[in-house]
């Protein structure tokens, strides 16, 4: 007979025969035990569906960072957009209230000198002839008219322009 390369000749003392047989049975209990865990399929799924859990758990988290970073970014750039539309806003609004200024200074200037005194000469001779309550409303709408002034005459700007438009398309 022929012995295999790894076997060790016959003359082996009963010891190192036990000693074979006891490494040789722990081999087979290594190779029938990882033998056994590739054949358990229901506990390769679950340590499988573990591992997806918490590379999913890990990925979710990712991507709730990026969105908070995100939702930062574009709430500042909200916020630059808002002051700076703010900012042309404000800019505009003294145009109007500078256009509209020369505007009625040019109307006043133009103005006829008898009109102004029909105007006054209206006023005065309204401030007797009109009853308590009306000249009391009307000193009262003076009164905010002179508060509001620079929306007053921004209003009258508005609406000249308005007009003007108009009667320039007939």
């Amino acid at each position: 007979m022929t012995q295999a390369p790894h076997d060790k000749p016959a003359a082996e003392t009963p010891e190192e025969l036990r000693e074979q047989v006891e490494h040789t049975r722990h081999e087979l209990g290594t190779t029938v035990e990882a033998l056994a865990a590739k054949a358990d399929v229901k506990t390769r799924a679950q340590e499988k569906a573990a591992e997806v859990k918490v590379q999913a758990a890990d990925r979710a988290g990712a991507l709730k960072e990026q969105a908070a970073h995100k939702a930062e970014e574009v709430k500042a750039q909200a916020a630059d957009r808002a002051g700076a539309l703010k900012e042309q806003a404000a800019h505009k609004a003294e145009e109007v209230k500078a256009k509209a200024s020369e505007a009625t200074a040019r109307v006043q200037a133009k103005m006829p000198d008898q009109v102004k005194d029909t105007v006054e000469h209206a006023g005065l001779l309204w401030q007797e002839k009109a009853p308590w309550p009306v000249q009391d409303k009307a000193a009262q709408g003076a009164r905010m008219a002179r508060e509001h002034r620079g929306l007053l005459v921004a209003a009258a700007a508005l609406g000249a322009c308005v007009w003007l438009m108009r009667h320039r398309k007939n």
